[in-house]
């Protein structure tokens, strides 16, 4: 059997790949000792963005295909915000099981609270980047995302 070997891109995207495993972890991490103070974590403020983001209130299952997240994991984290009093549930008109997801007073302004801290950090991080190049990376992260997507195999 002929052994396959990556061209020259496909080495390049590989270290790409592990070093975006790296830069997830690590954006995590912060992530969560930034939003601490406010009683959240990355995952928790990530949801919170998801509803913010809706056009419109969504069900869980759909706030989990937005971010790409698997729909129990949301789930578990939306009954957490939602005990803490950070989000409520209202009727959907078109699903009776599948409740819509709010942001609550509270949830708002801890959302709003963790923004206010993200600014000064990405600020931060982006010193010594041109706007040209962060936007070339996000070009090929979200065509990469895409590609992912819309494949069926897995190599």
């Amino acid at each position: 059997m002929k052994k396959a070997r990556r061209t020259a891109a496909g080495e390049a995207l590989s270290g790409l790949v592990l070093d975006l495993f790296r830069l997830t972890s690590e954006l995590l991490t912060v992530g969560d000792r930034l939003v601490a103070p406010l009683g959240l974590t990355s995952a928790r403020w990530q949801i919170l963005g998801a509803i913010v983001a809706a056009e419109r209130p969504q069900p869980v299952a759909w706030l989990a295909r937005d971010l790409g997240a698997n729909r129990q994991n949301v789930q578990r984290i939306v009954n957490d915000l939602h005990a803490d009093g950070l989000i409520a549930f209202e009727t959907n008109p078109h699903h009776r099981r599948a409740q819509l997801v709010v942001l609550t007073g509270k949830g708002r302004q801890a959302f709003e609270a963790a923004m206010e801290l993200q600014a000064p950090w990405m600020n931060e991080l982006s010193d010594g980047l041109s706007v040209k190049e962060l936007e070339t990376v996000g070009r090929v992260v979200r065509t990469l995302r895409r590609k992912l997507e819309g494949s069926e195999t897995v190599a």
